[in-house]
């Protein structure tokens, strides 16, 4: 069963460009990257040579006579002389290139030379990927892929875009959603927080129509992952970055969800785990929000690099994580629990990175003022507040009502509750996350006419 990917749009686009470069498709462990590829070129090759150099590492030895075309062609058909290399019908697929970095070098040479597509994919994980970078800076096009959103969850589920472009429709004119209309995606939604994004839990679910077998596969995930950091991080690092990783869901369990390197091991100390941080960013692991020191725009160049949050990549990473009575009760009666909240906070961080935004957050020291997260439109700074259970968004209203934060003139709640509009505060279901860039692109705020003070 193939699950259709956003992208497989790209991957047309790519191709349909006679300028093309040489591609890299970037991305964590297990998102799709290969079964997303091979489903391309089976469409649009008539031939595709693939070399994955985790599997046949006797392939490593084609660089032997350089980087051109022409000698890495002769070194693969010596070793596999079935291969055939049709010039304008060929994709050459190197995958799993973590592995063997040095293959970037030659895509200078496959982009001069014209004759054949190629496509490289890869973990790039930690600092493998740098060195796919600089042998091949200026020669490539890449592409980051991420695990499923919410909106291939629902094709996977067998809805449409005209499901989808009603429900952006639904947002732009502040029109609430009917009682049936938001009984189902919230529920699918719920499904969806429970399973996460990796294609091979959303497939086992469509496939048997239940959460069987779906915790043993997310475990599996976490296992693998935790290999990658024995694999690839080197020396104590390796017992550092994965006590790291063990502990970020027991820190957002908690009411202060601010990442405390001090709660990771006895006598843990910031200096000696920032790099543990960058690791598990660069692996595509986590996604890190940062706090900014005062809530202005820009958003870019005024947050503290010290003091963040973290969230999974992929939501159904953390639950996995979670103790087995939680398990027990989300696949069972889907009732969250005390995790309500960090799951859906983690729900709506991860919409956001996979919608193009970074991560920002604001707490002040001095006071219970504290907001999830911040996005920005031309003019405005605009807090996202995540709401677990109905109730006012308290420290938005202050931000926006305070007189201390002139960019600051509306907000966006996201909570189990319909959509509204009430004290420059919009209000829309978890479910519509995904959807929040092409709402910015048509919203028009009435905050944004009127005068600032």
């Amino acid at each position: 069963m193939y699950l259709r990917r956003k992208a497989d749009a790209f991957f047309d686009a790519w191709k349909a460009d006679p300028e093309r470069k040489p591609l890299i498709v970037r991305g964590s462990r297990q998102v799709g990257k290969t079964e997303s590829v091979r489903h391309f070129a089976e469409r649009n090759y008539e031939s595709v040579i693939e070399i994955n150099f985790v599997r046949d590492g006797k392939y490593k030895g084609i660089i032997s006579d350089g980087f051109e075309p022409a000698a890495i062609i002769k070194n693969i058909s010596l070793i596999d002389p079935s291969k055939r290399f049709i010039p304008g019908r060929t994709l050459i697929f190197f995958d799993e290139i973590t592995e063997f970095p040095e293959i970037a070098a030659s895509l200078k040479f496959f982009h001069a030379d014209k004759r054949f597509d190629v496509i490289c994919s890869g973990s790039m994980l930690g600092i493998n990927y740098r060195r796919v970078e600089s042998n091949s800076v200026g020669y490539k096009t890449d592409y980051y892929m991420y695990s499923m959103d919410f909106e291939e969850f629902l094709w996977a589920k067998g809805y449409n875009e005209e499901t989808v472009d009603g429900m952006l429709e639904h947002m732009t004119g502040l029109t609430p959603f009917g009682e049936l209309e938001m009984s189902v995606f919230h529920s699918l939604f719920l499904d969806f927080s429970v399973l996460g994004g990796m294609p091979a839990v959303v497939e086992e679910y469509i496939r048997r129509g239940t959460f069987e077998g779906s915790l043993m596969t997310q475990r599996q995930l976490i296992a693998d992952y935790k290999e990658d950091i024995r694999k690839y991080a080197s020396g104590v690092d390796q017992t550092r970055i994965i006590n790291v990783f063990n502990r970020i869901a027991p820190q957002l369990a908690k009411e202060n969800k601010k990442f405390q390197i001090s709660k990771v091991a006895s006598g843990a100390r910031f200096r000696d785990y920032r790099g543990c941080v960058e690791w598990l960013s660069d692996a595509g692991i986590v996604n890190v929000c940062y706090c900014l020191m005062f809530p202005e725009l820009p958003l870019g160049g005024n947050y503290d690099p010290d003091i963040f949050k973290l969230y999974f990549a992929d939501t159904g990473l953390l639950v996995s994580m979670l103790d087995e009575e939680s398990q027990a009760d989300l696949r069972s009666n889907k009732n969250l629990g005390v995790y309500g909240g960090a799951i859906y906070e983690n729900m709506v961080g991860e919409a956001l990175v996979k919608d193009g935004y970074k991560l920002y957050y604001y707490k002040r020291d001095d006071s219970t003022l504290e907001t999830d997260f911040f996005i920005r439109s031309a003019s405005s700074l605009i807090p996202i507040e995540v709401k677990a259970k109905s109730g006012r968004a308290k420290s938005m209203s202050t931000l926006i009502n305070s007189g201390r934060y002139p960019e600051i003139r509306y907000g966006f709640k996201l909570s189990k509750n319909n959509i509204g509009y009430d004290g420059h505060v919009y209000t829309f279901p978890y479910f519509c996350t995904f959807l929040l860039k092409r709402f910015m692109s048509r919203f028009q705020p009435q905050e944004e006419a009127e005068p600032q003070n």
